[in-house]
């Protein structure tokens, strides 16, 4: 018995293949899944009843892309790099044989398809996608510092072109059926309920079972001759949006257009070994395999809420109490309205109330001019947004979340006057940048209750938050805490306290440093540049301006004051305070 899909012959002669991975939430490709298709397509292949077969999925969504904490490790296993592209090589001679078998293979896209997923679907002679909005399809795996491996570098743009093409992978886009059956990456669209006999009537109709590369005098779409100008000014173009995107950090955006621009000129047998090799040197490279430990194992693994207290009852919140309407506040505020929860946005006067709120309007504005929100989505979402200064309002909140000015004393002040009205179980989260948990729970009359939760600005932007556990922080206030962040869609850390923390400390040390270089005679331009390209997203000047020079200035004061005659000053303060 299969282990990964299941096939069934019709009374036309029609297999309907269903990919139904066992123990997975999505169907991934794992070894099981490429024996199993493999089988499948045998068999297809050799049995004279059977005239076509349809691809789709058991589950809720078609597929996501390779099992990468399975199968990358098996390929790197290999040790030789030779071997590597042997084995990928192999692995594409699967979904040639499926397109040269000379029998129509039709995918039926039922929900979302990424990575190795919608490659297996552009092996196929026709693709169907149902009218999903909460499905996407997309080549993604330049995220994780690798290319598509699975044909998509060649077939892609044999499809829709190159400059398409290139554009969606090097980004590593994401698109709704609609805009995918608009660039031609579907052929067609269809309601989930008509998206099988669709399929399977495409082959009754005389579908071909023929890709169009595999047809003599192909011609990719939009013409394509590396010795002509407009091809030269392309990849031109292209290589310096990709240098100016990476700053030469990140290899596979890269190698996704050699791939792309060298397999493009020969047969697509040929071109498919390009892409391995490309491929398997990506493998090689330290870059991809910190990307895929960071950003697909560690992060899925915190955002399934790996630290979270077992044993306590999950939390949602349905109203937000949220102390401050600054730049932090606000954009709490935002996420927590857009999660779909009531927010009580309190400030000292109404007039700084109202002007946090109104950063939730100016935002959601732009979403319905871009057409990605209703006026009606939008008008509902901000009436759940109550701009006030009585304390009285959050009496009946789930989670109050403090961000007001770094000041111990202020956000003792707010504490206190909070925890007068709410009960006596709900959790208080300070979004102190620097100033120890433990030191501000000392104002609260329930400590236990009392947690760091630390966003990073633009919040509606970054998607880190800290969370810090103060010394008498329960595990009741960090499970509901987590709860909270994963209802808006944040991913979390878990640190213990200190001052700083973890972020702010690397963060203060990179800037303080820079701030002293300029101090010594370095040119401002000089050190974001060298930043830029060291990796850094954005240069240290250009954060602290985005946080605010004064937030730096008073959190330096602030610590000065708590440490005493432990306090050491910095020579990079004056550069603080002269800016």
């Amino acid at each position: 018995m299969s282990k990964t899909m299941n096939m069934n012959v019709d009374q036309d002669g029609i297999a309907v293949i269903e990919i139904n991975v066992q123990d997975r939430p999505m169907n991934v490709i794992t070894a099981d899944f490429a024996d199993d298709f493999k089988n499948c397509v045998e068999e297809i292949t050799k049995d004279e009843k059977i005239i076509g077969a349809v691809l789709t999925s058991a589950k809720n969504d078609f597929m996501a892309g390779a099992d990468l904490k399975s199968m990358l490790p098996t390929l790197i296993g290999l040790g030789d790099a030779s071997a590597m592209a042997e084995r990928i090589i192999e692995s594409h001679k699967l979904n040639r044989a499926m397109e040269t078998c000379g029998k129509p293979f039709v995918a039926a896209i039922n929900g979302t398809a990424l990575g190795g997923g919608l490659e297996i679907t552009l092996s196929c002679h026709y693709r169907i996608a149902a009218d999903r909005n909460d499905a996407v399809l997309g080549l993604p795996e330049v995220m994780v510092g690798l290319l598509p491996g699975g044909g998509g570098t060649q077939r892609l743009p044999r499809i829709i072109g190159i400059q398409a093409a290139l554009e969606l992978m090097t980004q590593g886009k994401h698109l709704k059926p609609q805009k995918a059956l608009a660039m031609g990456i579907v052929n067609e669209l269809a309601p989930p309920d008509e998206l099988l006999p669709k399929a399977k009537q495409w082959i009754l109709d005389g579908g071909k079972a023929i890709q169009p590369w595999d047809k003599k005098g192909f011609k990719v779409p939009g013409g394509f001759d590396p010795n002509t100008k407009g091809t030269i000014q392309m990849f031109s173009v292209v290589n310096a949006m990709v240098a100016k995107n990476t700053n030469h950090n990140y290899p596979a955006p890269i190698a996704i257009v050699s791939s792309v621009y060298e397999g493009c000129q020969v047969p697509i047998d040929t071109g498919l070994k390009i892409e391995a090799k490309y491929f398997v040197g990506l493998l090689c490279d330290p870059v991809s395999g910190n990307m895929i430990r960071s950003l697909f194992n560690n992060k899925q693994s915190a955002d399934k809420l790996r630290a979270r207290p077992k044993g306590v009852d999950k939390h949602t919140v349905k109203t937000l109490g949220m102390l401050g309407a600054g730049m932090m506040g606000a954009g709490i505020t935002l996420v927590s309205a857009q999660a779909g929860m009531k927010v009580y946005l309190l400030d000292s006067t109404q007039e700084n109330a109202e002007k946090g709120k109104a950063y939730s309007e100016k935002y959601f504005q732009k979403s319905v001019a871009l057409k990605k929100m209703t006026e009606e989505k939008k008008a509902a979402v901000m009436d759940n947004i109550i701009a006030t200064t009585d304390y009285n309002d959050l009496k009946d909140c789930d989670l109050i979340i403090e961000a007001v000015f770094e000041n111990r004393e202020i956000k003792a002040d707010v504490t206190q006057k909070t925890e007068a009205v709410i009960g006596e179980d709900i959790i208080f989260a300070s979004n102190t940048s620097t100033l120890p948990i433990s030191g501000l729970a000392e104002s609260s009359s329930r400590p236990h209750n009392f947690i760091g939760m630390h966003f990073f600005s633009p919040v509606e932007k970054m998607p880190l938050v800290e969370m810090i556990m103060g010394e008498q922080s329960s595990d009741e206030a960090l499970a509901k805490s987590l709860d909270y962040i994963q209802q808006i869609k944040k991913t979390p850390i878990v640190v213990n306290d200190s001052r700083g923390f973890f972020t702010s400390r690397v963060f203060s040390t990179s800037c303080n440093e820079a701030n002293e270089m300029m101090r010594e005679g370095v040119n401002p331009a000089l050190i974001e540049n060298a930043a830029r390209h060291a990796g850094y997203p954005v240069g240290p000047f250009a954060v602290q301006d985005e946080t605010t020079i004064d937030l730096s200035v008073k959190i330096h004061n602030q610590t000065k004051e708590d440490m005493g005659d432990d306090y050491k000053p910095m020579s990079s303060i004056e550069v603080m305070q002269k800016m």
